[in-house]
């Protein structure tokens, strides 16, 4: 059986009402806006395939577990934040209030959701930015926030980063890097069909964090990074990243910030001497879902085990031309 789905969020809030206007769009999970106003979009979800894998290999340089989900989650985000050469994000407390409330909502209320209804058992604020804002997290202009949940029967937190991870549009928003601060909370279902509730809340507020800078990005998987997971099952998020396919291969993606703008010239990716895949490329000009600040290729086959494969990437960021050549290699 399936598990439940993954879910995120990530609402941005600009300096003016003139950037706002002009560039709302980049904010993921959000939908174009006027003025002085906002937007919002209903979340995606994903969900993972039919197998539990259980625990992540160590890693040389890996946090080690805890065995406390919401600890060990914020550990692998913050870990792999720092091999993509991203900022680490900051426990807080307040935004550890935010999160742990709304998992222990979905568990109380057997539902996998972003938005909380008034009136229901432990009822914290119906969106994400009301539950940040009532534990105490002051959401100062300039500021940012976002959260991705997941629920699965798989209690190790390592495993739910990963996996949020693995779903491109949660990446988008766990690699954000103007964040600065990020609070999690678990909470696990009693019975033999219970799933463990996750939950990352992310934020930066009164100004952003450490900038990848203009004319800059990252990559993931990184370069020279090895065990990459060769599949990814598109069927299992939503909107469906590729539509006409649920097994393909792992996605690749380039990250600037979130105020910026990248543009695609062209982004592919090869095994080590051989042909140029097809691929399913991701920008914001062809899918309402990417972010502006950046873009995706999701191979349309799966890739092959122990194979080093090429990427390569030409475009630019706010019209500073871009050119990364990087190597990865596979499980």
């Amino acid at each position: 059986m399936a598990t439940p789905p993954h879910r995120r969020w990530l609402h941005p809030r600009w300096l003016t009402a003139a950037l706002l206007s002009a560039v709302l769009g980049a904010g993921l999970g959000g939908c174009g806006g006027g003025g002085g106003g906002d937007g919002s979009a209903p979340p995606s979800t994903s969900t993972t395939p039919p197998s539990n894998p259980g625990t992540l290999t160590q890693e040389p340089g890996a946090p080690v577990m805890t065995g406390d989900m919401a600890t060990d989650g914020a550990n692998w985000i913050n870990y792999r934040r720092a091999q993509v050469g991203l900022a680490q994000l900051a426990h807080n407390t307040m935004l550890d209030t935010a999160a742990q409330g709304h998992s222990n909502y979905q568990r109380t209320n057997n539902t996998i959701s972003h938005t909380e209804t008034a009136g229901q058992p432990g009822f914290m604020g119906a969106a994400p930015g009301d539950r940040i804002a009532n534990a105490g997290y002051k959401l100062v202009l300039p500021y940012a926030y976002g959260e991705v949940i997941s629920a699965t029967s798989n209690s190790s937190g390592f495993y739910q980063a990963e996996e949020l991870i693995t779903a491109i549009y949660h990446r988008f928003v766990i690699f954000e890097p103007l964040f600065r601060d990020m609070g999690t909370g678990a909470a696990i279902a009693s019975g033999s069909n219970a799933y463990a509730y996750f939950t990352a809340d992310m934020a930066t507020s009164n100004g952003y964090g450490a900038s990848v800078g203009k004319g800059n990005v990252v990559v993931y998987p990184f370069s020279n990074q090895t065990r990459v997971p060769v599949n990814f099952f598109s069927d299992n998020e939503s909107p469906d990243p590729v539509p006409t396919q649920n097994e393909v291969g792992y996605p690749v993606s380039v990250h600037a910030d979130l105020l910026s703008v990248l543009t695609v010239q062209s982004f592919t990716i090869r095994p080590h001497g051989g042909a140029v895949m097809a691929v399913r490329l991701l920008t914001k000009a062809g899918d309402s879902d990417t972010p502006v600040s950046a873009a995706a290729i999701i191979p349309l086959s799966v890739l092959a085990s122990g194979t080093t494969y090429d990427v390569s990437f030409s475009g630019s960021v706010d019209g500073i031309v871009v050119n990364r050549n990087w190597s990865f290699t596979t499980k």
